[in-house]
């Protein structure tokens, strides 16, 4: 049965690993770490370059020392009005989505004790909550020409690890908690008949080979869906002050509240498929149409710690620098119920993931290691203009256990150290593991790396009470080029075969601003592209066929509102 075209000895000669195998993913870790630009209507229309002034709400979250600036007390909030466009193109057949979301992106306030110190004027306490990041995004598109299916990566997998077709047979039922000796798409793909058993005689007894649907003479195509929801939300506690008024500092203490949900499906059309028939326990080519349906959730709490500085030596120059620790989150994973729905000329139905049950797995995650160096100039009272550079370390993601007897993975776990290049590899060979998120942060450093941003912004006081605001920022991908190059496998959590790498982010901004007295009233617009490329599934990098894939542009233009009283 020489049908597959992802053939098992260059899987196993290119050390392959399977991303079904991961209970943590590494593009997830990344999705959750990355932070809009979000905050007040000022600081957004200055692309966010505020490391060196201060003075403002959104700076207690990026240069603590920015509450430093502060000679008075101020209370203010900021609303957002979010349109979303995403279009997912792929051989020329495009899509696009559309969504509008409203959100209270900052409230707080800072207040002022001072001092009567001529050395150290003022000491002041900010509280602030402000929305660091927005997950809600979708889209959806078609591969009108497939060069391969998810099938046969799934039986990839299944060759890979020496697993029987007895082995699924006695985790039909799918409890990955009793018996987690079988990769979850594996058992779901044997359900929905997408792979296909043979069974062979070698010397050491019966073995089992695998196939998927696309072989000889198989072609279609395939359609997607990808809706991604919630936020991560900073609640800060910041305490700052200055030194003869030329150094300021400040530290904040922040509270993280994440929230992150995926849902997505995948759905193949094939012409001349390979289907096993289990009425005839044969294999015979038929039309197959079936689709992947997942929910994936991970959410919690965090803490992280900031510290920074801004110097101003002379009126007109102000330095900023400003370090963020890693966020220290306590995760909950919720594995929702997964299913295939297939139909085939002997039927159709569906096959469902334990029991039509959610199980749920703890877990911890440290975000990145942040630098913002900043430097302001200040002509006159009229002009200002200001540079951030930030540098963020994705490629320092960790996942590690949150207990030690809170396992909810979907295979054991093993000592990858062991070389792939031996065939045929077996579960026999391999060694247990007790360190489950090692392999997934081999994964994060393989496939992501520190990224770079720029932004720059200006304002012009037109009028001591009107002000014209603009900026620009540039963030650098966070994809290394082994990844880029499609050679890399990307792990994702659960039976979540699809992932996405992101490029390079820009933004575009512009706003307005009025005083009167202690009354402010800010608005901004602004304009954020970010390109990507999606994938279904990971690519086989022994294989000659490209992956599947489509590219993507996210677009998202926000108008946003900010009021305010300074006293």
């Amino acid at each position: 049965m020489k049908k597959l075209y992802f053939t098992v000895s260059a899987i196993i000669a290119a050390g392959f690993v399977p991303s079904t195998m991961s209970a943590q993913s590494a593009t997830d870790a990344y999705q959750v770490s990355q932070y809009d630009l979000k905050g007040t209507a000022r600081f957004m229309s200055m692309a966010g370059a505020f490391g060196a002034l201060g003075g403002d709400l959104s700076t207690l979250s990026q240069n603590p020392a920015g509450i430093g600036v502060y000679r008075s007390n101020e209370l203010g909030f900021t609303l957002n009005l979010d349109a979303q466009q995403s279009t997912a193109k792929s051989m020329g057949v495009s899509n696009t989505d559309n969504q509008t979301k409203f959100y209270l992106n900052n409230i707080g306030g800072v207040a002022t004790i001072r001092l009567n110190s001529s050395a150290v004027p003022n000491f002041n306490i900010g509280f602030t909550y402000n929305k660091a990041a927005s997950f809600d995004r979708r889209y959806s598109g078609r591969i009108p020409t497939l060069n391969t299916s998810l099938s046969n990566y799934i039986a990839g997998v299944a060759n890979t690890y020496g697993i029987t077709e007895a082995d699924v047979r006695a985790t039909d039922n799918y409890e990955p908690y009793k018996n987690p000796n079988v990769p979850w798409m594996t058992i779901l793909g044997y359900d929905a008949m997408l792979i296909n058993p043979e069974i062979v005689h070698t010397d050491n007894g019966a073995a089992t080979d695998w196939y998927g649907q696309f072989g000889n003479g198989t072609s279609g195509n395939a359609t997607f869906g990808v809706s991604e929801r919630g936020s991560v939300d900073e609640y800060n506690i910041a305490f700052g002050g200055n030194i003869n008024n030329v150094v300021y500092w400040g530290m904040n203490f922040d509270i993280v509240a994440m929230d992150y949900r995926i849902s997505s499906m995948w759905n193949e059309n094939l012409q001349d498929a390979w289907v096993f028939n289990p009425n005839t326990r044969k294999v015979s080519q038929m039309d197959a149409r079936w689709a992947l349906r997942d929910n994936y959730r991970l959410s919690g709490t965090g803490f992280n710690y900031q510290l920074g500085v801004i110097v101003k030596p002379i009126q007109e120059l102000r330095l900023g620098l400003a370090f963020h620790t890693p966020t220290f989150y306590k995760l909950t994973e919720t594995f929702n119920p997964e299913r295939i729905e297939y139909s085939y000329p002997f039927g159709s139905d569906f096959a469902v993931t334990n029991n039509d049950r959610s199980n749920s797995n703890n877990v911890n995650l440290s975000s990145p290691w942040k630098v913002i160096a900043s430097v302001a100039g200040v002509i006159g009272q009229k002009f200002i203009v200001s540079a951030d550079y930030e540098w963020i370390g994705y490629n320092g993601m960790r996942y590690s256990t949150a207990s030690e007897y809170d396992y909810g993975y979907d295979y054991p776990w093993w000592d990858y150290g062991y070389d792939f290049s031996a065939s045929p590899v077996t579960r026999a060979d391999l060694t247990y593991d007790s360190n489950p998120e090692e392999y997934t942060n081999q994964k994060i450093q393989q496939i992501y790396k520190g990224t770079s941003t720029i932004r720059v912004g200006a304002e012009y006081r037109v009028t001591p009470s009107f002000s014209v605001r603009a900026g620009y920022s540039h963030t650098t991908s966070p994809v290394t080029a082994e990844a880029r190059k499609e050679v890399a496998t990307v792990p994702s959590a659960g039976i979540i075969s699809n992932y996405r790498l992101d490029n390079s982010t820009n933004y575009v901004t512009c706003g307005l601003g009025y005083r009167y007295r202690g009354f402010y009233i800010d608005a901004a617009y602004v304009w954020k592209h970010l390109s990507a490329d999606y994938y279904p599934f990971s690519p086989d990098p022994a294989s000659e066929m490209p992956a599947e894939k489509a590219s993507l542009s996210l677009n998202n233009s926000q108008v946003v509102v900010s009021l305010g009283f300074k006293f």
